[in-house]
């Protein structure tokens, strides 16, 4: 399975439009090789480089959306894919793009196919998500970009 976007290349940096500096929008994606067996998929997009004094795991939740339709192979820029929504660590549903507040911070989209459809409800979290998830990935895939603020 691969994780891709016409917007940026792996390890690149993120366009600024997709970022608190831009139109905060989300960059299009494209989802290949999903096996034929999958009930259903999740996205995750995560920030492991946040500064420790600002959060103890230093981890900031962007985007979670979990029962996607297994078929999904393109989500728009700008769009929210078909799926129920999950919450990010800022406490709202939907995409919040790329906004460090120190440095240069890498970003992770992340597609997980599954064998099953998770019984979780709207606005559950990347922590229930990722519980739920486990024992149920078929094949994952993800995509690292880059993003720093101009100062």
């Amino acid at each position: 399975m691969k994780l891709t976007s016409s917007a940026f290349k792996p390890g690149e940096r993120i366009p600024s439009i997709y970022t608190c500096d831009g139109d905060n929008v989300n960059p299009p994606l494209e989802i290949t090789g999903v096996p034929h067996e999958a009930e259903s998929l999740v996205l995750i997009m995560e920030d492991p480089d946040v500064p420790r004094h600002l959060r103890e795991d230093g981890m900031w939740d962007h985007w979670v959306v979990f029962n996607m339709p297994p078929d999904t192979r393109t989500i728009e820029e700008n769009t929210e894919p078909d799926g129920i929504p999950g919450i990010g660590t800022n406490g709202k549903t939907g995409y919040f793009g790329p906004c460090p507040p120190d440095r240069e911070h890498r970003y992770f989209f992340k597609v997980f196919a599954l064998d099953t459809r998770l019984d979780l409800p709207e606005k559950s979290t990347k922590a229930d998500v990722e519980t739920a998830l486990a024992g149920h990935v078929l094949f994952h895939a993800e995509l690292m970009g880059t993003y720093e603020r101009n100062s």
